[in-house]
């Protein structure tokens, strides 16, 4: 004998999804309908129940017939926390650029949250949303600052993919992170150097010399660390038109070719095997961003560089040089001209402070 009701779930939105309640054998099981009812809605609401209450029917008939089969049956007494720790350990594999850090804090920060004991049963709008006010209101950093605005907003983006991801395996019955507002980041300047400052870069001595070599190869080419750090010297060749590199982003999985000048190679040193990595005892870890740092400091230049910053200022030379966004966005590897479109920006804005250090003249 089966069993099926029409039931509501209310939603962080105001919204009320519908699923059915499905009892048979003594057995319960949800299916979800990705049908809604929306506040204020009379007219819509009565069509939309109207639609479930013509698949409850169709279930019904289906069960009595042996046709339809039953939704999986989910475990939520499984621990979410778990699932969440596998996807940290997959991430610290394949990571090589430090991303992995961010999916381990939003782990810590879940167990302050709501403790080491969260099931799937745990996991709704409320808890989406509860976590959404925590990171903002109270977690706090290893120094007991708030989160910055950036950090709330890459946390919340991290834990809404894990939820996506139980529900994409059936862990869950819904996405219910799907409709909690994301956390709009600060826009942060894109900090670049000029080639002044690359230049008395290239004279300053640092304390890990591969670091250095990496860091202005990475300046004159915008390679990503991620590829940097894997390099062969076989994935550098030369032909009738000049110097090329041939290698497949680890970030988008694509084969790259990408033109280098025979300059920018004098930083690699004496070749290699094919098989060689050209960076070699090349790491990412705190120490090694404290170096470069250091190095930046040395040099007599006031600004916090990190290694990313060498693709932006990659990417402010081509365009200072009068490179064209098309071309800047295909040689940075970018899948996307709106990626690009933000040095274009800061070089516009260059412009105009330039323009505005003008005298005025009356006239």
């Amino acid at each position: 004998m089966a069993k099926i009701s029409i039931r509501e779930k209310k939603l962080a939105d105001g919204r009320k999804s519908l699923y059915l309640d499905i009892v048979t054998d003594g057995k319960r099981s949800k299916e979800y309908l990705k049908l809604y009812l929306e506040p204020k809605s009379k007219a819509q609401n009565k069509a939309t129940l109207a639609l479930a209450e013509d698949i409850k029917a169709k279930r019904l008939l289906g069960i009595r017939e042996n046709k339809f089969d039953l939704p999986k049956t989910i475990d939520l007494d499984a621990s979410y926390l778990d699932f969440f720790k596998k996807l940290v350990e997959q991430r610290i594999k394949a990571d090589t650029n430090g991303n992995a850090g961010n999916w381990d804090s939003v782990y810590k920060h879940l167990i302050k949250y709501k403790g080491d004991n969260i099931s799937f049963k745990d996991i709704d709008t409320n808890f989406c949303e509860g976590f959404k006010h925590y990171l903002i209101k109270q977690a706090r950093t290893k120094s007991d600052k708030p989160l910055s605005q950036n950090s709330q907003s890459s946390y919340l983006n991290k834990f809404k993919a894990s939820i996506k991801e139980a529900h994409r395996l059936k862990l869950i019955h819904e996405n219910y992170a799907e409709y909690v507002k994301a956390i709009k980041p600060d826009e942060v300047e894109k900090q670049h150097l000029t080639i002044e400052e690359l230049k008395i870069l290239k004279d300053t001595e640092c304390t890990i010399p591969v670091l250095k070599q990496a860091f202005l190869f990475s300046c004159l080419t915008g390679i990503r660390w991620s590829d940097l750090e894997k390099l062969t010297w076989g994935e550098i060749h030369q032909d009738e038109h000049g110097y090329k590199i041939i290698f497949k982003q680890k970030k988008v999985k694509r084969q790259e070719y990408l033109p280098v000048k025979a300059s920018a190679l004098g930083y690699l040193g004496k070749r290699g095997a094919g098989r060689e990595k050209v960076f070699v005892g090349l790491k990412y870890s705190g120490w090694h961003n404290a170096a470069l740092l250091s190095w930046v400091v040395s040099a007599g230049i006031p600004k916090k560089i990190t290694f990313h910053c060498a693709r932006h200022t990659h990417a402010i030379l081509l365009l200072n040089a009068g490179v064209d966004i098309f071309t800047v966005s295909e040689l940075l590897g970018h899948s996307e001209i709106k990626t690009t479109m933000v040095y274009a920006k800061i070089v516009d804005q260059k412009k105009r402070e330039a323009v505005n250090l003008l005298p005025d003249i009356s006239i």
